[in-house]
C-alpha cells in the first residue's frame, strides 16, 4: 500500500504485507512478554532492540491511536559500536535501559523478526545475581577481557559472561590460542601488572575473581620468557600475598594489593596511625596520610566520590582501623557474613597507608555488586544511592544483634513525645546495634492528620541521611530550530522558556513569538532523527514531557494558506548516490524538507518542481541579494533550513515554467519510499499524496546536483531541545540550606498513591503528613534532592544551595531538648557535574590533622580553598557535631 499511516481498522484492508493487525500484534507480544516472566530462569536468551524502534513499534500498536504510523525494519544500528565487526555486532559503551534501548525475550524477539525484518541480532542471556536472595537481569555488557600472548605480544579480545568460571577463562583462552590447558598460565594482568596467577581449577566467577571489563590479562606457555612483564614490588606499588582462607589470618606488613581481598573472613592490622619506630613497612609514618586516590574503573566515579567521603568520616575511620572482629555478625541473613565490612575496612586501611598514591578497588566493587546487583555493572550510578546501600550493608554486616526480636509497632495514643519517641528508639536499638547506628543514625517525628476525622497518628521513625527538596522552577528552557519560508534566511534556533507540565500549544507560543510569526503563520513541529522526520508534533495538547532533552525539534515555518483541507505533507529525503557507507541511514544526508501539495494527481515534472522550488535558496548562482543567510539567536551556532512555503512562491513559479512541458527532462531523480520499508521505488505518474499523512519521497543527488545546489547548508547538526554543561559554571539562583529544610518539614498532603488508612474512619485518607526533627546524629548527611523524575523526563536541579561550612546551627528545628549539641561543622561533600544519565562525580574532603580541604577526583588529589567548596555541585554534604561528648579524635595516637 501507499499509505505511510493507517487505521488500525485499515490495516489489513489496504493490502499491506503484515501477516497480523496492528491489534493482534499488540497482543500477542504482550502475551509472550507475560509467558516469559513467568518463566524466568538463568540463561534464558533475550535480544536487544533500539529504543528509537521500539517506542516508534509501541506507538503504531497503541489503541489510543486514531492513526498510526508502521515502523520501518528493524534497525539497531544506533546503538551498535561502528567500529565493531559485522559479523559480531558490539554496543556502545554506556547505554541506558529505556533511554537507549530496550530488552525483549526470544519470542518476541523472533515475532518481530518475522514481522518486521531487519536486525542485526544482539543476543543476550539472563543471569542471577545477589548473595542471599537472588533477583534476575540480562546481561547486556558481557566481560570483555584484552589477553596478551607473552610468547610473542600479539593481544586479543575475550568475551564471557561475568559469571563464568575460572575454569571456562583457561578453556576458551586455550581454545582461542591453541594452546593446552596443562601448560597454560593466566594472569590478572590489571594495568599492565602481573598481580594474580589464576587457578585453572577454580569455580569461583570472573566476577567474583576481580576481573573488570576491558582489563589485561596474561597468558604465558611452559617456561616462555616473561620477566618483562614481572610485577616490581619496590616503589609506589605494593605486592600481592596469596593467602588461603582462614578463621583469623594475620597479614605481614606490605601485603596490602591495590584494593584486593585475601579471601580471609577477617584480618588483623596494625594501626597504620601508630608509629612504628621509624618502620619502613607499607603501614609506615606519613607525612600527608589520606591523600590517596581511587582509580576509575569505569563509570565508578560515583563510588569513589561516596568513598573518600566516608574514608574521611572520623568515627568511620577510627572504627575501621581498629579490631572489629568481635562485632562482624556471619549470620545475619540481611548482611554478607561480614564480608563487605571486611572489604569496606581493607580499603579504608589502603587509603591511609602510605606507600601508595592510588587504590584500585576492585575486590571491594565485587562485594558490593554482590550485596546490592545494581551496582555490579559499569553504567554510571547515584552516589547517594550508593551510600544509601554500603551504609546499610555496613550496618548489617556489623550488626550485634544475633536474634532480633519481634517488636510490634506502636502508636502514640496521647502519650508524651519523650515517651514515645524513647520507646521507639528503644525498640529499634534492640533490633539494629551498630557503629552504624550510634554514628549515622537519627530519629524524626512523623505526623498524620485525618482530613475527615481528625484522627492524629505521631511516629518516630529513624533516619540515616536527610533528603532535602530543592525549590524548584516549574519551567523549561527548550531549543527548537526554525525553518524559514518567505527569507533569505535558512535556518535558526530559537532557546525558549515553558511550562515543565506544558503543552506543544505553549510550546508552539513561545517559538511564534520568539520567531516573529506573523498571524498568518503557523509552525508544523517534527522530531527529526538520523536525516528523517521520526515524529510529527501536531496535537496541540500533546504534553511536553514526551519531547526527550536529547531531541532535536525542527519547526516548519509555513503560511496558513498552505494548510488545510485539500492539502497532503510531502516530505523530501536526501540520498548520497557517491558516498554510500554502510550503517545506519548513513546512505541518508542532511535535513528533511517539509512542505505541502494538493492531494490531486502529480505528474513527474510536478514533483521536480516542488524540489527545485524548495531547494532554490540553495542554488549557487542565486544573485547576492538572494544570499542565503543563517541566524543566529540565544548564543547557539546557527544552522540552516530551507524554502517551505510550497510552490505558490514567485520562484517556484519560474521553475515550474523551465520544466514545463510534461514528464520530459527532469532535474532531479526522484523516488517513493514508503515509512515501513528501506526499497526505493520509481515515482509513478499521476502520483498522489495521502491527505492523512506525510508521503515521503527521495532525491537521489549526484554529481550534478552538487554542482549547482550547496548541499553542505543542509547537511548540518540539529541543536537537542537541551543541552547542559558539563562542568558547573556561575549559578543562575541560589537558595539556602535553611530554606531546603524548611520544605522538608514543611506540612503537605501525601499524594493520591500513598493514601493513610485512618483507624478513625476505617478508610484510606489522603491525610496531610509532616516530619520534624527530634534526634540529630553525630555524622550528619544532607542529601540536596537534585535529580527529579517522570514518565517521559528527567531532569537536574542545578540550583547552588548556600550551605554553612562552619556553625551549622540546627537548634531551631530539633524539637527533642537533650541537652546534645546542635552545632555541625562541614568536613566532606558529593558533588556531581554534568546533567542527568552521565555527568562526573567527584568529592571534596577536609583533611583534619593539617585543616585543609582537597579535591578527589577519581586517582588525582589535589588541594583546594575551602572558599571554592561551595558549588552547584554540591550533592550530599557531610557535617560533624561539634563538642559531641562521644566524638573522639581519630588521628590521635596510641
Amino acid at each position: 500500500c501507499d499509505s505511510i499511516k493507517m487505521t488500525n481498522s485499515d490495516s489489513e484492508s489496504m493490502g499491506c504485507d503484515f501477516p497480523c493487525t496492528l491489534e493482534e500484534e499488540r497482543r500477542i507480544v504482550t502475551e509472550l512478554m507475560s509467558e516469559a516472566e513467568d518463566q524466568l530462569k538463568e540463561g534464558n536468551l533475550y535480544f536487544v532492540i533500539s529504543n528509537r524502534w521500539y517506542t516508534s513499534w509501541k506507538r503504531c500498536v497503541s489503541q489510543e491511536a486514531s492513526e498510526v504510523t508502521r515502523p520501518g525494519p528493524i534497525d539497531n544500528h544506533d546503538i551498535i559500536d561502528s567500529e565493531s565487526d559485522a559479523s559480531d555486532p558490539q554496543l556502545l559503551k554506556n547505554l541506558e535501559e529505556a533511554v537507549d534501548y530496550v530488552l525483549v525475550p526470544e519470542q518476541v524477539w523472533k515475532k518481530l523478526v518475522e514481522w518486521y525484518k531487519g536486525g542485526p541480532p544482539i543476543e543476550r542471556k539472563l543471569i542471577s545475581q545477589g548473595f542471599h536472595s537472588k533477583s534476575y537481569s540480562v546481561e547486556v555488557y558481557p566481560l570483555c577481557l584484552k589477553l596478551t600472548d607473552s610468547r610473542d605480544g600479539s593481544s586479543s579480545i575475550i568475551r564471557l559472561s561475568k559469571q563464568a568460571s575460572v575454569g571456562q577463562l583457561f578453556e576458551t583462552v586455550c581454545a582461542a590460542r591453541g594452546v593446552s590447558k596443562e601448560k597454560a598460565r593466566i594472569w590478572d594482568y590489571f594495568q599492565k601488572n602481573k598481580s594474580v596467577l589464576l587457578d585453572p581449577s577454580s569455580e569461583k566467577t570472573l566476577e567474583e575473581s576481580c576481573l573488570q571489563i576491558d582489563q589485561d590479562i596474561l597468558l604465558e606457555v611452559d617456561g616462555s620468557a616473561s620477566s618483562q612483564h614481572d610485577m616490581s614490588s619496590t616503589g609506589n606499588e605494593l605486592a600481592l600475598v596469596l593467602v588461603e582462607p582462614t578463621t583469623n589470618t594475620m597479614l605481614s606488613e606490605g601485603t596490602v594489593s591495590n584494593g584486593h581481598s585475601n579471601g580471609s573472613m577477617f584480618s588483623l592490622w596494625k594501626n597504620p596511625f601508630k608509629d612504628d619506630g621509624g618502620s619502613s613497612s607499607g603501614f609506615g609514618k606519613r607525612d600527608k596520610r589520606g591523600l590517596v586516590g581511587l582509580q576509575n574503573l569505569g563509570n565508578t566515579c560515583f563510588m569513589n566520590s561516596t568513598l573518600q567521603c566516608l574514608a574521611h568520616t572520623p568515627p568511620i575511620v577510627d572504627y575501621f582501623l581498629k579490631d572489629y572482629s568481635g562485632d562482624i555478625n556471619e549470620d545475619n541473613p540481611l548482611g554478607m557474613r561480614g564480608e563487605l565490612a571486611v572489604e569496606f575496612g581493607e580499603l579504608l586501611r589502603s587509603l591511609w597507608s602510605s606507600g601508595q598514591n592510588t587504590v584500585a578497588p576492585r575486590s571491594f566493587k565485587t562485594k558490593l555488586g554482590r550485596f546490592a546487583p545494581q551496582f555490579s555493572g559499569y553504567n554510571q550510578h547515584d552516589s547517594q544511592e550508593m551510600l544509601s546501600f554500603l551504609l546499610d550493608g555496613l550496618h548489617e554486616d556489623l550488626n550485634k544483634v544475633k536474634q532480633k526480636p519481634y517488636i510490634e509497632s506502636k502508636d502514640s495514643d496521647g502519650r508524651p513525645d519523650d515517651e514515645v519517641a524513647e520507646e521507639m528508639w528503644k525498640y529499634h536499638k534492640a533490633r539494629n546495634d551498630s557503629v552504624i547506628v550510634d554514628v549515622c543514625q537519627g530519629q524524626y517525628k512523623s505526623t498524620l492528620v485525618c482530613p475527615d476525622c481528625g484522627k492524629i497518628s505521631i511516629t518516630f521513625d529513624p533516619f540515616m541521611y536527610l533528603t532535602l527538596p530543592l525549590p524548584t522552577s516549574r519551567t523549561r528552557s527548550m531549543t527548537v530550530a526554525v525553518f524559514y519560508g518567505d527569507s533569505d534566511r535558512l535556518l535558526t534556533p530559537y532557546t525558549v522558556t515553558v511550562p515543565k507540565d506544558g503543552s506543544l500549544r505553549d510550546l508552539s507560543n513561545a517559538v511564534g513569538a520568539a520567531c516573529g510569526l506573523k498571524d498568518d503563520e503557523s509552525l508544523l513541529f517534527a522530531d527529526v532523527f538520523s536525516h528523517k522526520v521520526f515524529k510529527y508534533l501536531d496535537k496541540p495538547l500533546e504534553p511536553l514531557s514526551e519531547i526527550k532533552d536529547n531531541d532535536r525539534i525542527v519547526a516548519y515555518r509555513f503560511n496558513q494558506m498552505h494548510r488545510g483541507p485539500g492539502k497532503a505533507k510531502l516530505e523530501i529525503l536526501h540520498w548520497e548516490q557517491k558516498k554510500f557507507v554502510i550503517g545506519r541511514d548513513t546512505k541518508y544526508f542532511g535535513i528533511p524538507l517539509v512542505t505541502y501539495v494538493n492531494t490531486e494527481p502529480l505528474s513527474k515534472s510536478d514533483i521536480d518542481a516542488i524540489i527545485s522550488g524548495l531547494l532554490s535558496p540553495l542554488h549557487r548562482t542565486h544573485s547576492s541579494s538572494s544570499t542565503v543567510h543563517v541566524g543566529e539567536e540565544n548564543g547557539h551556532i546557527p544552522d540552516v533550513a530551507v524554502e517551505t512555503s510550497g510552490i505558490s512562491s514567485p520562484k517556484d513559479t519560474e521553475i515550474e515554467e523551465d520544466n514545463a512541458g510534461g514528464d520530459g527532462e527532469l532535474s532531479f531523480n526522484v523516488f517513493f519510499t514508503e515509512t515501513y520499508s528501506s526499497s526505493l521505488k520509481p515515482l509513478e505518474p499521476g502520483f498522489v499524496a495521502n491527505p492523512c499523512s506525510a508521503t515521503k519521497v527521495v532525491v537521489k543527488w549526484s554529481e550534478k546536483e552538487h554542482e549547482k545546489y550547496d548541499s553542505s547548508s543542509l547537511d548540518v547538526d540539529l541543536p537537542e531541545v537541551y543541552k547542559p554543561s558539563l562542568f558547573v559554571k556561575k549559578p543562575k539562583k541560589e537558595v539556602s540550606l535553611f530554606s531546603c529544610l524548611e520544605a522538608f518539614i514543611a506540612e503537605e498532603p501525601l499524594g493520591p498513591e500513598d493514601m493513610w488508612y485512618c483507624p478513625g474512619c476505617k478508610e484510606h485518607r489522603q491525610a496531610k503528613k509532616k516530619l520534624d526533627l527530634w534526634k540529630l546524629p553525630e555524622i550528619l548527611v544532607v542529601h540536596l534532592k537534585r535529580f527529579t523524575y517522570s514518565r517521559f523526563l528527567k531532569n537536574k536541579i542545578d540550583t547552588l544551595v548556600n550551605f554553612p561550612i562552619h556553625d551549622l546551627d540546627l537548634s531551631k528545628y530539633v524539637m527533642n531538648k537533650d541537652g546534645q549539641s546542635c552545632l555541625y561543622e562541614l568536613y566532606a561533600v558529593s558533588n556531581h557535574y554534568g546533567g542527568m544519565g552521565g555527568g562526573h562525580y567527584t568529592a571534596y574532603a577536609k583533611l583534619m590533622d593539617e585543616n585543609k580541604w582537597y579535591d578527589f577526583d577519581d586517582s588525582r588529589v589535589s588541594p583546594v580553598d575551602e572558599s571554592e567548596i561551595k558549588t552547584s555541585a554540591a550533592y550530599v554534604l557531610f557535617y560533624q557535631r561539634v563538642k559531641s561528648e562521644s566524638a573522639t579524635s581519630y588521628m590521635d595516637e596510641d
